[in-house]
């Protein structure tokens, strides 16, 4: 069997198929981060960034190819979670660049798409690092060109593609000597490799093992408690387009003649009805999703140009109420607040202690739960200011925080705080009479100069950084290094603070998690106020997950 061209109905078979291998192989990947703590992300949040691009297409009839990958990439694009999500999105972005226009591709233009999102991808990140999904794309990419030369049958093509994959997920470990150290091979290259395998058994018409388990909706599953969080920032009331309006307009003849399209001007248009606006449009049809309070204007609208297929309307404050329930109507700000800040964080304690420092909107996410591109851009829009700051608190949110900030209408601005207690001090640096540039920097600055602690528990045995660990055991973690491990938890915390607190520092605070009882903080503090006598020493409840300890060293 060989195919020449790739339509679109086959590439949205091959999107399904490598969206529910992906669901099948999630936990797998997960357990392939590096750090052996209680969160692993990469395979999680791949696979809700794939669910979300998966879901747009499903949504899709067409045999349109352009269309299939566009529409691909702008639900990976909402979707995105996490570094590894939001780097995969930025590949099928540029992926779907290398398809634009065309109705059917060769094994030659699929060669190129997949190199233009290969310089996609690294665009989007700041300092590219080798051994990961970025070279695991790249290679298979740079495979694909040279092969395309002289391979015609796409099929032949995907088969070197995922081949190549492979062998640079092998190589990964020699390029990361992290990696190597741990024994494992890239979590996010692993995850792309899972991807390319269900294109290729699309491809030949194979069956995916255990298919069948794949139809559980994974987003689901895991958003329903983290969308209504994002959901219970703003009332119902405060909705200013109510309804969730999609449609198709296929093109007419006569109507283009006497109104001729452009894209550019329809969207322009249309953004004056509404937010949340996409619009995709090939020879033949163009797509529209808008949240609109007048849904017909836009369709009619859109008639001048042909005729409407595929709507669908769905009324968006009936399902904010589903989720949160009805509450009293609040009196919307008429006005935008100056400044806002839009910050990270989980656990009841974190999120009220960031909110006593000024913090407007507080997503509730972080380890095991990385807030998406879409939950970022809505806090920043129930934020309702002028300038809005974000601090995503967790190295791995920060990327789609960017994308967020890309996408905003506001003036945002992301100071990329990596951890709770940069997070922290960065807000005590906020000044409102600054301008915001002003106090970006500030407040990188001031986050920058707080070291962080973190006691967690080890989910596998491994050795890292010259440290053996044992499953089970605790962890102590200093800026990202695990510094210290012991079966108990206090003692872990002890020989962590010895890691960390020198001669110069005076102030510690102790972020209390959930599973620390009072005994143990006064055991612990004892032993510090014996130890360090000139240590200042601050107890919060943060009632956090994952970790039982956050220290906050300065």
């Amino acid at each position: 069997m060989t195919v020449q061209k790739l339509d679109g109905i086959t590439f949205a078979q091959m999107v399904r198929f490598g969206a529910h291998h992906l669901t099948n192989n999630a936990k797998k990947i997960d357990a392939l981060n590096v750090f052996p703590v209680p969160d692993g992300d990469t395979g999680t949040n791949m696979n809700l960034s794939m669910t979300s691009g998966a879901g747009e297409v499903k949504k899709l009839n067409t045999n349109d190819i352009s269309e299939v990958a566009n529409s691909f990439a702008k639900g990976l694009l909402m979707g995105a979670r996490g570094n590894s999500g939001v780097i995969l999105s930025q590949i099928f972005r540029g992926f779907a660049r290398g398809m634009e226009k065309k109705q059917t591709v060769t094994a030659k233009d699929l060669a190129t798409a997949f190199d233009l999102g290969v310089a996609t991808a690294y665009k989007a990140v700041m300092k590219p690092v080798e051994g990961t999904i970025l070279t695991v794309a790249k290679d298979a990419a740079k495979e694909a060109v040279n092969q395309a030369k002289k391979e015609k049958d796409v099929i032949a093509l995907m088969e070197m593609v995922l081949a190549e994959a492979k062998a640079s997920l092998k190589r990964t470990p020699d390029l990361l000597p992290v990696l190597k150290e741990v024994g494992v091979v890239d979590s996010g290259g692993q995850g792309l490799v899972t991807i390319y395998e269900g294109f290729l058994a699309a491809l030949k018409g194979e069956e995916l093992p255990e298919e069948a388990s794949s139809d559980i909706d994974m987003e689901d599953m895991v958003n329903a408690e983290h969308h209504k969080a994002t959901q219970d920032f703003m009332d119902t009331s405060e909705i200013e387009f109510g309804y969730c309006t999609e449609f198709m307009v296929k093109f007419e003849d006569e109507k283009i003649t006497e109104n001729p399209f452009d894209e550019e001007a329809f969207r322009n248009e249309l953004s004056e009805h509404g937010d949340s606006l996409l619009v995709v449009s090939d020879d033949e049809i163009v797509k529209v999703h808008i949240h609109a309070e007048y849904p017909g204007t836009c369709m009619t609208l859109g008639q001048r140009y042909g005729s409407l297929i595929n709507m669908k309307i769905e009324n968006m404050r009936e399902q904010h109420i589903a989720i949160v329930g009805d509450k009293p109507k609040q009196e919307t700000p008429k006005e935008k607040a100056e400044y806002a800040i839009v910050t990270v964080a989980m656990g009841s304690g974190l999120t009220a202690l960031l909110k006593s420092l000024g913090a407007s909107v507080v997503i509730e996410g972080g380890q095991t739960m990385n807030p998406s591109t879409q939950d970022i851009t809505d806090a920043i829009k129930s934020a309702n200011a002028k300038n809005i700051l974000i601090l995503p608190n967790n190295k791995n949110i920060i990327m789609a925080a960017d994308q967020a900030a890309e996408l905003a209408e506001e003036n945002v601005q992301v100071v990329p705080t990596k951890t709770i207690p940069q997070g922290i001090s960065a807000m005590l640096a906020f000044h409102p009479e600054a301008d915001i540039t002003v106090n970006k920097e500030a407040m990188d600055e001031a986050g920058k100069q707080v070291k962080t602690g973190q006691v967690t528990y080890a989910v596998r045995d491994t050795q890292i950084d010259g440290i053996t660990i044992e499953n089970g055991n605790f962890m102590g973690i200093a800026d990202g290094k695990i510094k210290a491990t012991h079966h108990e938890k206090t003692e872990t915390a002890k020989l962590l603070l010895q890691e960390m607190i020198t001669e110069d520092d005076e102030i510690l605070t102790i972020l209390q998690g959930e599973d620390v009882k009072k005994k143990e903080v006064e055991e612990l503090v004892g032993y510090i106020e014996e130890t360090y006598e000139d240590i200042e020493i601050e107890v919060h409840h943060g009632n956090q997950p994952i970790y039982s300890y956050i220290f906050s060293v300065e």
